[in-house]
């Protein structure tokens, strides 16, 4: 997704400066072409010879670089899209009030391409009215921001203002050089992982879902402008820091968590592996290991069916169908039984692989989609959104 896009990366003087040497770098092996424009004080964490040894592109520093072929107009022109990474208040408060007074904010007045900020500062800066305001101005000019994490900065405080991972940079940026915001003021529920069903306190019965497919689903709608809401069983991925998220460990809890708020949403996809089945009479001490047992088994309570049968009018009800034989024929009477919009369906083989094929049907139309989960993800969008 990033393959031959031209990046111009916008490093300004945070702490977090350093950390846009392995963003740049990640870009670049993606096949993209970066050029960085560092200003003085980013010049004063990292050396502008180790983006350019990374990049293999110009890094320029000032408005008359000599060892630099392009002005700043040049280079707003030659942009697919500028990331600015780390964005301080500085930077930020400059754009807002149409100040350009060096080379990174000149060429933000001047790019028509697609501008992100992220930002990185100490939290109070973060929370004070003034750059919030500005964060809000540009936003409403259509200027996109990835909101910094919580935890530990760098001034020794504790919240909102660190730098994020830069896989979630990555995301931000393929969809914004391939999507619109079409799922603005879109409410989107998601599902994601396996629940666990418990045999007694220590032993459980779940599979191999990984939860990625839903994941990937929750940040391609997020990054496309949607509300979303994730509700996930057991997972060892990272759980997306911008998204709503709260957690169902078994069939039953996932029931009630679905049910509860189903009816607030505009599209859900149950992309989670419920477990069909789960133990009739769970200990509630550990069984002691002895001769041979018996475990009886029972029926869960159906979610997606339950949906599917109290699904209002204008929602969009996609379900998922992991399948190891006649995966299309199997998740076509699936789509019909349970009165779904649209199915997924995919081979089992794939569980927990980031590449993917599956099959998207819905009453009248089917699809095959492959590539990794989150190229998926954004092509299953597409089809429901558009066909």
């Amino acid at each position: 997704m990033l393959k031959d896009k031209k990046i111009l990366l916008g490093i300004t003087g945070g702490i977090a400066a350093y950390k846009a040497v392995e963003l740049a770098s990640r870009l670049t092996s993606a096949g993209a072409a970066v050029k960085t424009i560092m200003t003085a004080h980013a010049c004063e964490f990292i050396r502008p010879l180790t983006l350019k040894s990374i990049t293999h592109q110009p890094v320029i520093t000032a408005y008359f670089d000599q060892n630099a072929d392009i002005e700043h107009i040049s280079l707003a022109d030659w942009a697919d899209i500028l990331v600015v990474a780390p964005a301080t208040a500085n930077i930020i408060g400059k754009t807002a009030g149409g100040i350009a007074d060096d080379l990174l904010s000149t060429t933000l007045l001047a790019v028509k391409a697609p501008v992100l900020f992220v930002p990185s500062m100490n939290v109070h800066m973060y929370d004070n009215p003034l750059v919030k305001r500005n964060i809000e101005i540009l936003s409403s000019l259509g200027y996109q921001f990835l909101e910094p994490t919580t935890g530990s900065l760098a001034c020794g405080y504790q919240g909102k203002g660190r730098y994020p991972e830069n896989q979630e940079i990555i995301f931000n940026l393929q969809t914004l050089l391939h999507y619109k915001k079409d799922l603005r003021d879109k409410k989107v529920l998601i599902t994601a992982g396996a629940t666990r069903e418990n045999i007694d306190p220590m032993r459980f019965i779940t599979n191999n879902s990984s939860g990625l497919m839903g994941l990937s689903l929750a940040r391609a709608a997020y990054f496309r402008g949607a509300e979303v809401s994730l509700i996930t069983a057991h997972t060892s991925l990272l759980i997306p820091y911008y998204l709503k998220n709260v957690t169902a460990n078994s069939a039953e809890d996932m029931y009630h968590a679905v049910t509860d708020i189903a009816d607030h949403f505009d599209l859900i996809f149950m992309t989670a592996a419920v477990s069909d089945y789960t133990p009739a009479q769970p200990s509630a001490q550990k069984i002691k290991k002895g001769q041979d047992m018996d475990l009886k088994l029972k029926r869960t309570r159906d979610i997606l069916e339950n949906l599917g049968n109290n699904k209002p009018t204008r929602q969009t009800l996609v379900g998922f169908a992991a399948e190891s034989e006649n995966i299309v024929a199997n998740a076509r009477e699936k789509l019909t039984r349970k009165k779904l919009d649209f199915i997924v369906a995919n081979d089992i083989s794939v569980s927990g692989k980031n590449d993917t094929t599956v099959n998207v049907l819905s009453s009248n139309n089917q699809k095959q989609m492959n590539g990794d989960k989150f190229l998926v993800a954004h092509q299953i969008l597409d089809f429901i959104l558009y066909g």
